[in-house]
């Protein structure tokens, strides 16, 4: 019988949405199930969930809680990892409250820009310990990551821990699919597509429509269509999608990332001195800061419902992880788009970077898949992230403060903003902050 682990099962809505869809499929619904967190409190409301999963679902799998990491790994085959290190608070706010003293504005702060770096630099280190756990407790074992600043994070344990096997996963590609589907009133399961990139910036290069002919009809001019008449809609936390189809317009191309997102990760969008753009474009500044408000005030009255009100029914998410185990475990093939150290496998990006391609999933394995070049502009916008993913994962290995500077100072909003002066005082302010959170830095 096969084992599923999840590290920071204390994410009860989320755990809980990637329980069910495991215990919805047939093959996976007798499984062992451990769950972990390093917060007795959510734990023990996680395991009254999954508990009542498996009642609603009829299914036997075997749950388990434990606060000891190294217990819930023994043994494992999957490890499902969902942490978030330092949390909204102090960790979060500090990510934010700094850089805006200095003038810098922030929507989501987790994955490049100062806020993803500074996310990246504590985030890392965890990681790496609970990596070096699995190879102890499960070496065969697949990680499933789940956790942000993704491409960081996936770079970093490629670099530390070069034998785990790991894939990190994000809903971007598939969600958006689903909501330019959406847009342009088309069926998403006759939709076929092509796409390649950075998480949180990849692009699609093919978006088509399988025709009853055996044929395809490019849905790329509906598309444009949606964005010229201002068909922007909105994602799953109702955030305008405005600057995708901005970046639609001049770059020819549709980015998998939402829009609060996306305007952090370039120069273009946020402007001190040009403030009207952040009307202009629907731009929500401080956008991760409300959500963690909102969900923090739901969070109690989330619990007593999560827990009287057990759900009856459950329907598949878009969550690639149930996938990813049932073919390994079934051997049955799939396609995924996954997060991996780039081994030529995007030809125009470093190898020394973590790409989002596709990745095929057969028996008790995931094998990503070549694509062709990305068109230049593209692979040339991607790697002015990449600068600073690169950067952050050298302050790590070498644990120099100055290439901290660097990535700031190379991150594009960032550096769209402030002068050096205030980057490096910026930098400086935020370890201080962060202190123990973080290594210590020469």
């Amino acid at each position: 019988m096969a084992k599923i682990t999840f590290i920071g099962a204390g994410s009860t809505v989320f755990m809980k949405s990637i329980l069910a869809d495991i215990l919805l499929e047939p093959e996976l619904n007798s499984f062992d199930i451990a769950l972990h967190d390093i917060d007795p409190k959510r734990l023990k409301t996680s395991q009254i969930v999954a508990d009542n999963i498996c009642k609603s679902l009829k299914a036997s799998a075997s749950i388990t809680t434990t606060l000891d990491r190294k217990e819930a790994l023994k043994g494992a085959d999957f490890v499902i990892v969902m942490i978030q290190v330092g949390g909204y608070e102090p960790s979060t706010v500090i990510d934010f409250e700094i850089p805006a003293k200095y003038g810098l504005q922030q929507t989501i702060a987790d994955t490049i820009g100062i806020g993803g770096i500074m996310r990246g630099l504590r985030t890392v280190p965890v990681l790496v310990e609970i990596a070096k756990d699995i190879i102890e407790q499960c070496p065969k074992a697949w990680m499933l990551q789940y956790v942000n600043p993704m491409a960081i994070n996936c770079l970093a344990l490629s670099d530390f821990i070069p034998e785990l096997q790991y894939v990190g996963l994000c809903h971007s590609v598939q969600g958006t699919a689903a909501d330019l589907a959406r847009d342009i009133n088309e069926d998403l399961s006759k939709i076929q597509y092509e796409c390649s990139g950075i998480n949180h910036m990849s692009f699609f290069t093919k978006f088509e429509k399988k025709l009853d002919n055996g044929l395809t009809e490019d849905l790329y001019p509906k598309i444009f269509k949606a964005g010229e008449e201002g068909n922007f809609g909105t994602n799953w936390d109702g955030c305008s999608n405005h600057v995708r189809y901005e970046v639609l317009k001049r770059l020819g191309y549709f980015v998998t990332e939402s829009s609060e997102h996306f305007a952090e990760y370039t120069p273009w969008f946020i402007k001190n001195h040009q403030k009207e753009l952040i009307s202009k474009f629907d731009i929500p500044v401080n956008e991760y800061i409300r959500r963690c408000k909102k969900q923090i005030q739901e969070w109690e009255m989330q619990e007593k419902e999560l827990i009287s009100k057990p759900q009856k029914e459950y329907n598949k998410s878009v969550e690639y992880a149930s996938r990813i185990i049932l073919s390994m475990v079934t051997g049955n093939q799939d396609t995924i788009y996954g997060n991996v150290l780039n081994k030529n496998f995007i030809p125009n990006l470093p190898n020394n970077c973590c790409v989002e391609v596709p990745c095929i999933v057969q028996k008790n394995d995931l094998t990503p898949q070549s694509v062709p070049p990305l068109p230049m502009h593209l692979a040339n916008l991607i790697n002015t992230n990449i600068n600073v993913q690169q950067l952050t994962v050298e302050a790590l290995k070498t644990l120099k403060k100055e290439s901290i500077y660097h990535a700031a100072m190379l991150d594009p909003h960032t550096a769209g903003e402030l002068n050096l002066d205030q980057i490096w005082k910026m930098v400086d302010e935020l370890l201080d902050a962060h202190g123990s959170m973080l290594p210590v830095f020469k």
